[in-house]
């Protein structure tokens, strides 16, 4: 049996909220106890679980996860709740999701619009390859992943954009976790934390046909809206489930009925 024990969670409790959760996880995915006493080991060194096991649940789907990719989050799965609440059982027909990552977003709009297909685009090819195997799994033939620098090239018109940036500010003080294992590209975005938004509004607004559902920090709410608005857009805010600012859902005035 593997070697569990209230010790192994009390030493966890030192470096996670989540201690119990943390040693059920990794127990049960260690082959042996040598294995687990080792993920303990990395757990203690502030590794996230998600890379330890390489998986992580995302909304209806289960994904590989690597440290070439950003760990996807419950807060993220506010903008698959934004989407769902605007096209309900039909659903959008073509989704593109930039900087897809693992490929949490478009996956599981996929997943939760069978007859939908689309594009996910990242500039990095490590990131891609963990999307592809991901897609290749959960949405066979239905998921072009794709290099890219956001929006640039792409000439086709979305019915739903999704968009995870990066919105950390450059300064900001992460917990080690998240700071020290997770890729800084997909975290940082500048002094501000917008600098990846300044880029990608004008580019929402050339591959938006139905909506776009961008994800932002808990304090950006007002500077994205300016800047998705003076590219012509309405904008609602939509709330995680802690009650933070979360999903900005942006819809062209010019498009809306």
């Amino acid at each position: 049996m593997l070697w569990v024990s209230d010790r192994s969670r009390l030493i966890l409790a030192a470096v996670s909220d989540t201690p119990e959760l943390d040693a059920k996880i990794l127990r049960d995915h260690a082959r042996d106890d040598g294995e687990y006493a080792s993920f303990i080991d990395r757990r203690l060194a502030h590794e996230p679980v998600a890379y330890i096991v390489g998986t992580r649940g995302f909304w209806t789907i289960d994904l590989d996860v690597t440290p070439d990719v950003l760990i996807p989050r419950p807060d993220s799965e506010t903008l698959i709740d934004a989407a769902v609440a605007h096209f309900g059982d039909a659903g959008p027909a073509r989704i593109l999701d930039l900087g897809t990552g693992s490929g949490a977003l478009l996956l599981a709009a996929l997943d939760q619009w069978p007859e939908a297909t689309g594009v996910g685009v990242d500039a990095s090819e490590a990131a891609l390859a963990v999307a592809g195997g991901n897609a290749t799994r959960i949405a066979p033939g239905r998921a072009d992943m794709r290099l890219g620098d956001w929006a640039t090239g792409i000439e086709e018109l979305f019915d739903l954009v999704l968009c995870n940036p990066p919105y950390v500010e450059a300064d900001a003080e992460l917990d080690p976790q998240v700071r020290d294992y997770e890729p800084g590209a997909a975290l940082f975005a500048g002094a501000d934390g917008l600098s990846a938004y300044r880029v990608l509004a004008p580019q929402l607004a050339r591959v938006t046909g139905g909506i776009a559902c961008i994800e932002i920090g808990a304090t950006q709410a007002e500077a994205v809206t300016t800047l998705l608005r003076n590219e012509g857009f309405s904008v609602t805010c939509r709330k995680d489930l802690a009650g933070r600012d979360r999903c900005l859902i942006a819809t062209l005035i010019a498009t809306m009925k």
